[in-house]
């Protein structure tokens, strides 16, 4: 077992007097105690349960539960390598590797990273567990255990990024590295760290969303213009401009054909003058004509006027299916300068997946153009996804909600512009359950399917 990963010397703050440095090559695992500590090494042998590898322990809730561990040898060089945890055939396993760090600071951030290669897994992201659970000087939980969510592939493996804040009170944080029901699994533990950082500061995003219905247009593009006017009237600064869905068909009595245009097209380039002139990105829904097929898109043009990206509607009401429109299939998540950003159409608002597909790639905002639609389902899916959502509506109103589904500011009349600075650094915890963005991603059960 290899790592196609170049060794990296990790400092862990463990406390106050001294440090533990993980150091790891691309297929051994050494500890080594500096200052009060001294160097540590010895060899372990494959079993069920090892003796204590530097520090890390086993944990499981009870015998029957419990996953077969061991410190992956390798022989060439007698070091002990990574921490290793199997299902052993048993679908109520559930544990692995534990480790305590002393000297937290409560309100102090930290960084906890760590490397997985994952063999037999049948549903990886509920499967493979990293988790750091903080404690207070007398051994209670303090506050709520932290989820690491955050993956990026590296080859056969994924590295998983936790960082966060201690919780008031915490002294010490427990590491938790598990496997859990995957009977037939294997995951391999390499290359650990865990260290504080500089408190991350605010990252705020102003979003502006317009409330305006047109009524009696000659044309979509005096249908569009209109929320041109209305933006470059009334958005004196924001990072991002929203506008509602079908603009270009909304007042005009056009149908989908007549109005369906390609993208690019007329009205992204005037979406484009708009972005240049107010240095912001602007999403808007339109109709999109590819050959002979018609969809409902949304499209996203950054600071500059480009053309960022777009979304094909994927929920579509039987009214416009019966009207000739196609629906897409793909939730994409673009990046902007400012965070990762996703976009929903309307009828997308009563499913749950869109929100939830968008939320799992990483996106921070949501956008909706809308028409109308359940306000309680749109409460849900910032609330569910622990997201902010921003909605432009005709029949549903015009809003900029937090994770809790609270609006923080709303355009009730028309012809107005809901405006609203949100903090994406901000952590929306819940008193008794923690931040949960990353609980919730890691114990969603796409494993059930519906037939």
């Amino acid at each position: 077992m290899t790592r196609a990963r170049i060794a990296k010397p990790f400092w862990i703050p463990a406390a106050p007097a001294w440090y533990i440095s993980c150091v790891t090559t691309r297929n051994a695992f050494a500890l080594l105690a500096i200052g009060a500590a001294t160097l540590r090494s010895e060899t372990w042998t494959q079993s069920a349960f090892p003796p204590d590898p530097a520090g890390w322990t086993v944990w499981f809730a009870r015998p029957e539960t419990a996953p077969r561990t061991w410190v992956e040898p390798v022989v060439s060089r007698g070091e002990p390598g990574s921490l290793a945890i199997s299902g052993n055939g048993n679908a109520a396993e559930y544990g692995g590797w534990e480790r305590v760090i002393g000297g937290v600071k409560p309100g102090g951030w930290y960084r906890f990273v760590a490397h997985y290669r994952i063999a037999g897994a049948s549903h990886e992201n509920l499967q493979v567990l990293a988790r750091l659970d903080w404690r207070t000087g007398g051994g209670k939980r303090s506050g709520q255990p932290d989820y690491g969510y955050r993956l990026v592939r590296e080859g056969d493996w994924r590295r998983v990024t936790i960082e966060v804040p201690a919780p008031e009170g915490a002294a010490s944080v427990r590491v938790q590295l598990y496997l859990q029901n995957a009977p037939q699994a294997t995951v391999w533990w390499d290359d650990l760290s865990f260290a504080a950082i500089d408190a991350p500061g605010p990252r705020k995003v102003t979003v502006a969303s317009v409330n305006l219905r047109p009524r009696g247009s000659a044309s979509a593009a005096a249908s569009v213009a209109r929320f041109v006017e209305l933006a470059d009237r009334s958005v004196q600064a924001a990072d991002v401009i929203l506008l509602p869905e079908g603009i270009s068909v909304v007042g005009t009595g056009m149908k989908y054909p007549e109005a369906a245009e390609t993208i690019p097209g007329p009205t992204t380039e005037t979406l484009a003058g708009l972005a240049r002139r107010k240095n912001a990105y602007v999403a808007a829904g339109i109709y999109e004509r590819e050959g002979a097929v018609l969809y409902n898109t949304a499209v996203l043009l950054d600071r500059k006027g480009n053309l960022a990206g777009k979304y094909r509607k994927v929920y579509l009401p039987r009214e416009e299916v019966e009207g000739g429109l196609t629906p897409g299939n793909d939730y994409p998540v673009f990046d902007t300068d400012f965070g990762k950003v996703g976009i929903m159409i309307c009828w997308d608002l009563q499913y749950a997946d869109p929100a939830r597909a968008l939320a799992l790639r990483g996106a921070e905002l949501l956008l909706v153009p809308i028409w109308g639609g359940n306000q309680t389902l749109g409460k849900a899916r910032a609330i569910e996804n622990r997201v902010f959502v921003a909605a432009s509506g005709y029949d549903y109103p015009t809003y900029v909600m937090d994770p809790d589904g609270e609006i923080l500011s709303a355009a009730r009349e028309d012809g107005t512009v809901a405006v609203s600075a949100i903090d994406l650094n901000r952590i929306y915890a819940d008193k008794w359950l923690g931040d949960m963005r990353g609980r919730l991603r890691k114990e969603l059960r796409d494993d059930i399917r519906l037939e």
